[in-house]
């Protein structure tokens, strides 16, 4: 079931399947949109969300800022209200992964239980997220230059992303269209107001998150292999399972394993 919700004058498109316990809230990662978690269905109900400013109909944002990580928090906290639903089992993947965290530090009492998937809690230092601030802000400016086309091709060329090659010629197809169809502005402004910079250092936190936590990693993906082992061992009440033949998009790359975890936190 397909619904539209309005939250603060934004119309929030979310897809609804399953019935029963417990309800899982999915947070796709950057130009992606709520059909990324749909390759993935544990026991339950299940809610596909576009995220702020995502989806391929997407309106363009008329306040940039809204995208900052605190904005979000608070739409999806209404979003919740609105739906009638008091807590969910949150996973998040990348982008999606950093807002899941954001929400179990500033609304734990939401979520059951909260899966990153190739998640980060930001950099730590002010240097290095003055850097990062300035490369995302260069993309920004990018990809509203050139247009969609020519960013998702040479997004698509990092090698973040090599272990895509690796699937089939339908399922690369699915993600491109995907990116491609994004709104550019949009885009540029979650880059801008959203990106790994401009969200704030939760590495002090983590020891603080007392809600159980899952953290999936793809064993290709050396860089976010080294980030989870760091939260790892500052989360007082964590899982982390790392997937064989897998890379930075571990759903998408192994969806039978990724839902067979997700059923196992159940058990």
């Amino acid at each position: 079931m397909k619904k539209q919700v309005s939250i603060n004058g934004y119309e929030y498109e979310l897809e609804i399947q399953g019935t029963g316990q417990p309800t899982w809230l999915f947070l796709h990662g950057f130009m992606g949109s709520l059909a990324d978690y749909q390759g993935i269905g544990p026991t339950g109900t299940r809610i596909y969300l576009n995220l702020f400013g995502f989806g391929t109909k997407s309106q363009t944002v008329a306040e940039p800022k809204r995208f900052m990580v605190r904005q979000q928090v608070t739409d999806i906290h209404q979003l919740l209200d609105k739906l009638a639903i008091h807590q969910v089992n949150l996973v998040g993947y990348s982008m999606g992964a950093r807002l899941a965290l954001a929400m179990g530090i500033m609304m734990p009492e939401r979520i059951n239980h909260l899966v990153l998937e190739s998640g980060t809690a930001g950099l730590p230092t002010q240097p290095m997220r003055q850097q990062r601030i300035i490369a995302d802000t260069h993309k920004a400016e990018h990809v509203v230059q050139v247009g969609m086309p020519t960013f998702i091709h040479e997004w698509e060329q990092l090698p973040l992303f090599k272990s895509q090659q690796n699937m089939s010629v339908q399922q690369q197809s699915f993600m491109h269209e995907q990116r491609i169809n994004q709104n550019a502005q949009n885009v540029a402004n979650s880059l801008r107001f959203f990106g790994t910079g401009a969200m704030p250092n939760l590495w002090p936190e983590l020891a603080y998150v007392k809600l159980p936590v899952t953290l999936i990693t793809g064993t290709s993906d050396d860089k976010f292999t080294r980030i989870n082992k760091n939260m790892q061992e500052r989360l007082p009440n964590v899982k982390w399972q790392q997937v064989p033949q897998a890379g930075h998009n571990v759903h998408f790359e192994q969806p039978s394993q990724v839902t067979a975890i997700l059923n196992n936190i159940n058990n």
